[in-house]
């Protein structure tokens, strides 16, 4: 059983695919997202510290840098637009000691080459004066750094969607597609196949199996998918912060940082915890852990205010031990089917990316 052909089926209702759903729609194309659960951005999606990233981090010339820096100003403005709940909190990067101020002058370094010229550095007593609960023996300021609530930036997304003829259909598991006479047949159950002149797999963590399951698809070209679990604990009380506030980044995730949520509340994570399939169960062997870690840059934590929070997994390209993997964003080009993009490993900083990887993918789309 088909459906008539529509122009592009999106496989994913998370921040990705709800962006680039919405962009496709924008330009007046027949555009249906189908999402697994039974709700848009269950995974990912709203297990994250929902923050608006400035480009700090990442390489020159990769993906990663050049799409957060975008969409970061892209985001804000449509936040303004749609009165989005956000803020512009800054953040502080800081040095616990002096082994660390070298990474600070490479972060300095590596922000000034992705074009962002407003980030500050902090003496310990500076810091102290925007933080008066924070150690640290040198810092980074980024104002352009913020919050955003991200369930708030879904619906607007799909609302966008919507209202440009676009549909979202949840409970509907794409399960794998077939390429006959330059056109895809998703398989979304049964025998039921939704058929599109265009496909974008915005699937995630799903997002390797979907691909595996494209009968036209060389194998060769879908890289492996590493999951990495992170855990959150929350603050109980008070918070004492009025920034985000980042230790030095690790290898392969950015440290166990302090965000605010936008009621004020202080959650503290990610950590990285490789895993070897989809479980979001809470480990508190984590806890000591944790402690140590905060106690480098907020040493007066009362160990007794931090409590379980959540967790979530991020679909990592490289493993534990391997440099940090860029995304991953292959058309026609990459693999050879016409009308086929694939997204992997769109993990940090995605959500702040989100818009202009949606104006990427739209792009592609036109090239083929």
């Amino acid at each position: 059983m088909h459906s008539d052909t529509v122009d592009c089926v999106v496989v994913g209702a998370g921040v990705i695919g709800l962006a680039v759903g919405r962009a496709l729609a924008l330009r007046g194309l027949e555009v249906i997202v189908v999402e697994a659960a039974g709700a848009i951005g269950t995974e990912t999606s709203s297990r994250n510290s929902e923050v608006i990233h400035a480009g700090i981090y990442y390489p020159r010339g990769t993906l990663k840098a050049e799409l957060c820096v975008a969409g970061r100003q892209q985001l804000y403005r449509y936040c303004e637009e749609k009165a989005i709940r956000h803020a512009r909190t800054g953040k502080l990067i800081v040095a616990s000691c002096d082994a660390e101020i070298a990474v600070l002058e490479s972060y300095f370094a590596q922000a000034q080459a992705n074009g962002i010229t407003d980030l500050e550095r902090l003496s310990p007593a500076e810091v102290r004066k925007l933080e008066p609960a924070v150690h640290c023996v040198q810092a980074l300021y980024s104002p352009s750094t913020g919050i955003i609530d991200s369930r708030e930036y879904m619906l607007a997304l799909q609302g966008d969607l919507e209202a440009n003829k676009g549909t979202v259909v949840l409970n509907t598991r794409a399960s794998g597609a077939l390429h006959r006479q330059q056109k895809f047949d998703i398989q979304v159950g049964g025998k039921t196949r939704i058929r599109c002149t265009s496909l974008v797999n915005a699937a995630g963590l799903h997002a390797q199996d979907l691909a595996g399951n494209t009968d036209v698809l060389p194998k060769t070209t879908v890289p492996p998918l590493h999951l990495a679990r992170g855990h959150y604990f929350r603050l109980a009380g008070k918070s004492p912060f009025n920034h985000l506030v980042y230790p030095i980044a690790g290898p392969a995730a950015l440290g166990i940082h302090v965000t605010l949520d936008l009621g004020g509340a202080a959650r503290f994570g990610p950590d990285l915890q490789w895993i070897n399939s989809i479980d979001y169960r809470f480990d508190p062997d984590r806890r000591p852990a944790f402690i140590a870690a905060i106690r480098r840059y907020y040493p007066g934590l009362d160990e007794a205010r931090l409590q379980p929070g959540h967790t979530g997994i991020r679909p990592k390209l490289a493993g534990a031990g391997e440099p940090a993997a860029d995304f991953v964003m292959q058309g026609q080009e990459a693999h050879g089917v016409r009308g086929l993009v694939n997204l992997y490993g769109i993990d940090s900083p995605g959500l702040t990316a989100s818009l202009a990887i949606a104006e990427r993918v739209s792009e592609m789309i036109d090239r083929g």
